[in-house]
């Protein structure tokens, strides 16, 4: 496991855009936090690191945001409002899990059920105008 603490939105991007190098096809990568910590400033920065430079916005109401990095699919997922396997059925969760897409999901606790050894867990603690510790721990 690996920690950083960020002290603002743009430390934030910036670890996002420097976690981007290791990405692959088929990754998936479950991200923990509270409302307002980071996820998505996260997501955006893993964004620019990948060379996207379009509008990145957090996928609330409509579970999936897909991005083209040119090397494959970045699928930003909101599981906030998932509660069960049939759920995940139901937005197509499953037909994702390929080597063409890397599936990064805000609010993971709530599909623990659903990841396997093999996923990427991020940890983001803190809130407001506090700084945030983040935890990055493989699988």
């Amino acid at each position: 496991m690996t920690e950083y603490v960020s002290e603002s939105q743009q430390e934030t991007e910036r670890l996002g855009a420097e976690f981007a190098n290791a990405l692959k096809g088929g990754d998936v990568i479950a991200m923990f936090a509270e409302l307002g910590a980071g996820k998505t400033a996260f997501v955006r920065g893993v964004l620019r690191g990948l060379g996207y430079d379009g509008y990145v916005s957090s996928p609330t109401f409509a579970f999936v945001n897909e991005y083209d990095t040119g090397d494959f699919i970045l699928s930003h997922f909101d599981m906030y409002r998932i509660e069960n396997e049939e759920q995940l059925y139901s937005i197509g969760y499953y037909d994702y899990l390929d080597d063409r897409h890397v599936l990064m999901l805000e609010w993971a606790e709530n599909v623990e059920f659903a990841l396997d050894d093999d996923t990427v867990r991020i940890h983001i603690y803190g809130s407001g105008d506090e700084p945030r510790r983040i935890t990055i721990e493989n699988g």
